[in-house]
């Protein structure tokens, strides 16, 4: 045998490396993201809430509200990561004295806002929350007086 180092033939791994990289970095995504802009469209661009043809935030995303006239996300304490668009329901009935005393509106007409739009984690069962830009866009919609400002 002769001491020649014997030659390796990278060429096959890097074809396979390259052509994994191409279909699974590039063609798949692509191909996920059409698909899901063709049949759910709502949903693969970031369920955008709107007023006027305007974007006014993400149902999925906590959105910012400074005025106490609004429901607040950042006051649930079982979001770890801060971004969690809902809230309780004994965080939102807990608000309502704040927005009442804000705005004026019944605190019975904010209880029935926040009662029409209890969602659960498990449909029946599971725990009850409100989505927050839900509730405060159905405020400004339906109080578009005491939200004149906001609704424009």
């Amino acid at each position: 045998m002769s001491n020649k180092k014997k030659r390796t033939d990278y060429g096959p791994t890097l074809r396979l490396a390259v052509i994994s990289l191409v279909m699974c970095g590039l063609m798949f995504p692509i191909f996920v993201t059409g698909v899901a802009q063709v049949l759910f469209p709502y949903q693969a661009n970031g369920e955008l809430a709107q007023i006027h043809g305007r974007p006014v935030g993400s149902m999925l995303v906590a959105e910012t509200f400074n005025s106490s006239m609004f429901f607040h996300a950042d006051w649930a304490s079982n979001s770890a990561s801060g971004v969690d668009p809902d809230i309780t329901l004994q965080d939102a009935y807990s608000q309502i004295p704040i927005i009442h005393n804000a705005t004026g509106i019944s605190s019975n007409a904010l209880k029935q806002i926040v009662d029409a739009n209890v969602e659960r984690t498990l449909f029946v069962a599971g725990d009850s929350y409100v989505n927050v830009l839900k509730l405060n866009l159905i405020l400004i919609q339906t109080y578009p007086t005491i939200y004149e400002v906001y609704d424009q």
